[in-house]
């Protein structure tokens, strides 16, 4: 069992990082009196992050194969990236940390894990209520700055990468009243209400659950000299609880909170 002194810490540490201004230098005083978050307190955060953001930008390699065999793509595509938004969810058991993804088998993205592409996603936070700041610290950054002062920072935000392997999840397209597809959809479709027009088994698109089994996870947790940044082991990602992640608040999650200054 984790420690729950991180909880507060690492909240405080995840909201100095959404000030809008720019990262101290090293010899900074406030940077040598910040605590950076551990690995598993920023596992936490990225956990709550996942449970409550339903875009993600899903990306997979091309394969080398001729387009005639997959679709009508120009060859010089072959073996490069592709990204693209796409709906997630966070619909397993807790103890798995992998995100749910409806595939619709038209989709490029699916067309190129079908072919044998691994998988990556990344998740931003955007908070829903930007940091306010206090009058006195905007004045000092307008007067003492070249530019006009933003309000917060998206590069001090938190985002993370979570790479593996896409898997189909057994019985998830079983829409029956107790079966895990129907539980799928409902909370597939709690994030996504449109979704419901592509579920598994809909007139205009062969679709299916499946889940991205998360192998690594890479983590900025915002600027370097009070947040963590690197990767978090992925036994660390799969055992934070949801009593953990539901205890912590991320920068602007909460409206009318002051997040502070520097």
């Amino acid at each position: 069992m984790k420690p729950a002194t991180f909880l507060l810490t690492s909240c405080t540490a995840a909201a100095a990082a959404a000030v809008a201004v720019p990262p101290p230098s090293s010899s900074s005083s406030s940077s040598s009196n910040t605590r950076i978050p551990t690995s598993y307190e920023s596992a936490v955060l990225a956990r709550r992050i996942l449970a409550l953001t339903p875009l993600g930008t899903l990306a997979t390699i091309f394969p080398s194969n001729s387009p005639s065999t997959a679709e009508d793509r120009p060859s010089s595509v072959a073996g490069m990236p592709h990204s693209l938004m796409d709906y997630i969810s966070d619909c397993e058991p807790v103890s798995t940390g992998n995100p749910t993804l409806l595939a619709l088998s038209i989709e490029t993205t699916f067309k190129n894990t079908a072919a044998g592409s691994n998988l990556s996603i990344a998740v931003q936070w955007t908070p829903p209520h930007p940091p306010p700041r206090s009058l006195l610290s905007s004045l000092a950054t307008y007067f003492t700055s070249a530019s006009p002062p933003l309000r917060y920072s998206p590069a001090a935000l938190p985002r993370f990468s979570l790479l593996g392997y896409v898997e189909p999840i057994p019985n998830g397209d079983d829409r029956t009243p107790g079966a895990p597809g129907a539980a799928l959809a409902k909370c597939f479709t709690s994030s996504h209400p449109d979704a419901r027009y592509w579920l598994p088994g809909n007139r205009i698109h062969e679709s299916h659950f499946v889940r991205l089994v998360v192998e690594q996870v890479y983590w900025i947790g915002g600027f370097g000299d009070r947040a963590f940044i690197g990767w978090i082991p992925v036994d660390e990602w799969r055992s934070v609880t949801e009593e953990e992640w539901q205890a912590v608040r991320l920068p602007g999650e909460e409206e009318g909170a002051l997040l502070g200054d520097l």
